[in-house]
């Protein structure tokens, strides 16, 4: 046999992995024919729509009991219907990372009730107080996304749970889970002044069309929606994000933002520079919806959000496969909305567009009760309104209220620790869930946070600045912690002893876009800038009388911290 004497050229592939190069790795990615490997949440759902666990629920696990729950359905499907496992008792935060989920939870639950837009009515509010008190252990929390939150609900009681509140026009459907979340909106929608086109029919046909629709059911992660025509709500923290605009020849629409998100690795929502007028809202909420579902990163769950994909393609591709393969025409171009002189606050007493008030109170931290919120019914009715709403900032207004009545309700709600000309402490102190109640958390948040602005009140009563402060039990960001002025992020640290204890990273400084010169950033870590939770109190106090004392006339707490030095802030 012949043997060549033709040397292999230099290019020439020599081994098996060399003769073709290796085929990037997919993202999960549907719409690129990315559907393996899949992680154990992709698993669940696809092995069985989230949607049909409330069959099961009302038909086998209401009747049999906790233990029969499937653990695929007790930690994965549970949550399109508003119900995650709660946080059993006597867990200390340290062992958060430790244990297994089932060690860690209780036989009993968290259930999140949509209020989308915030908007309740009286028969609502009575509803809610009374699965409260029946059902709850007189709990329920508002959140910073216009939920209301129960704890300590049982399996068992889920189908009557639900009857009541369908049978008044409330739902737990899709509050929790990979698909579209409540949908914020805001508070005074319909009443305030100074809209010129009120989005609410917009979200009620989004809830009609796409709450529940298996369509939208499996996303590669959850999906915050606000629609706003007024800059009082957190836009730029949501998935999309509409606000209202005035275009020079087409008159009142919205403008249109996508790609927000905090937890761990934050971004803050992009204009898609559009102008969408009020009856198109749908169409393109759903088409952005399905670019996340058909393109989003489903293989790693820490990179699902569509915030990672809009930061990865821009706002340019993304509004181009939006029209070309989702809405089938072009969008107008649209000016940016003009922010108001000052930040929206709707706390306290404002007039209506018809001559009423509105009165806005606050909880502490956004803690009610059942029986709070039964009197709450009572007093709103005694004083001729059936409408009451809550806002992104775990607080709660009351509408349609006479002039001549307004009085007299500011102090019945102070009656029943609804404060409408609260201090500026109770005002801006947010807390999410924590340990109390809350699997991932790390350390306690309400307490703490109804500590704090006692301490705060007491000692800076007469405090005439606006300062945020947000906490937060675990990095997840719940509460919004990088958008504070004061943002702390719990964790535990070395107390003065030297032993581990419950504590916060300290975030300063930041803010979102919600006025004329705020600049929208996250807050500023120092080198090892934490605290214990003992010393919270003392060291905000500390804060904030070296802001009063180095303020320039008219300076933000954000604009302060930029130039503070850093022993200041310490």
């Amino acid at each position: 046999m012949a043997v060549s004497s033709t040397p292999a050229r230099p290019d020439a592939p020599t081994t098996p992995a060399a003769r073709a190069p290796r085929r990037p790795r997919g993202e999960g990615q549907w719409a690129l024919g990315h559907r393996e490997p899949l992680n154990a949440n992709e698993r669940i759902k696809k092995d069985d729509d989230p949607l049909n666990v409330r069959a099961r629920i009302e038909n086998i696990y209401a009747h049999q009991g906790f233990a029969s729950i499937d653990p695929l359905d007790l930690r994965g499907r549970f949550r399109w219907w508003g119900l995650y496992t709660q946080r059993k008792a006597g867990i200390d935060g340290g062992r958060t990372a430790v244990l297994e989920p089932h060690e860690l939870e209780d036989e009993l639950f968290m259930l999140r009730v949509r209020v989308d837009g915030g908007q309740l009515n009286l028969a609502q509010l009575r509803v809610i107080a009374d699965i409260s008190r029946e059902f709850a252990r007189d709990t329920a929390d508002i959140t910073d996304r216009q939920n209301i939150q129960f704890h300590w609900i049982r399996v068992e009681d889920m189908p009557e749970i639900w009857r009541r509140l369908e049978a008044v026009g409330l739902q737990t459907t899709e509050a929790c889970g990979d698909c579209p979340r409540i949908v914020l909106g805001s508070p005074v929608a319909g009443v305030a002044e100074d809209e010129l086109l009120d989005p609410t029919p917009a979200i009620d046909e989004i809830v009609r069309r796409y709450v529940g629709d298996k369509q939208y059911s499996n996303l590669p992660r959850k999906f915050k929606t606000s629609i706003s025509w007024l800059v009082d709500t957190p836009y730029e923290t949501n998935d999309i994000a509409l606000l209202g605009v005035d275009h020079p020849e087409h008159g009142p629409g919205f403008d249109v933002w996508v790609g927000g998100g905090l937890s761990t690795n934050p971004m803050l929502a992009k204009r898609l520079g559009v102008w969408v007028p009020l009856a198109e809202i749908p169409d393109v909420w759903a088409g952005v919806v399905g670019i996340f579902r058909d393109y989003g990163y489903r293989r790693l769950r820490n990179r699902a959000r569509l915030k990672f994909l809009v930061a990865d393609w821009g706002v340019e591709r993304f509004r181009e496969v939006l029209e070309k393969e989702y809405l089938g025409h072009t969008l107008l171009d649209g000016p940016a909305p003009e922010l108001p002189e000052r930040p929206v606050d709707h706390i306290g007493v404002h007039p209506q567009r018809d001559g009423r008030n509105y009165v806005g109170a606050a909880p502490v931290v956004g803690r009610v009760s059942g029986p709070q919120l039964a009197r709450l019914a009572d007093v709103v009715e005694a004083h001729g309104s059936d409408r009451v709403r809550l806002t992104p900032y775990q607080k709660l207004l009351v509408l349609d209220v006479a002039a001549e009545r307004t009085e007299s309700l500011v102090a019945q709600l102070g009656g029943i620790g609804l404060a409408a000309r609260p201090s500026a402490w109770r005002r801006g102190t947010m807390a999410c869930t924590g340990i109390e109640y809350c699997k991932l958390a790390i350390v306690e948040t309400k307490a703490r946070g109804e500590e704090l602005v006692a301490r705060l009140e007491e000692r800076l009563r007469d405090f005439d600045a606006d300062i945020s402060i947000h906490i937060n039990g675990c990095p997840n960001a719940c509460a919004r912690t990088q958008v504070a002025d004061i943002g702390l992020k719990g964790q535990l640290v070395v107390g003065p002893d030297g032993r581990q204890v419950e504590g916060f990273q300290v975030h300063l400084g930041g803010g979102l876009g919600m006025a004329q010169g705020q600049t929208a950033g996250f807050g500023r870590k120092l080198r090892g800038l934490k605290t214990t939770a003992d010393e919270l109190p003392e060291y905000v106090e500390r804060l904030a009388r070296r802001y009063l004392a180095g303020r320039t006339p008219g300076e933000t707490f954000a604009n302060w911290v930029i130039r503070a030095d850093e022993e200041e802030l310490r």
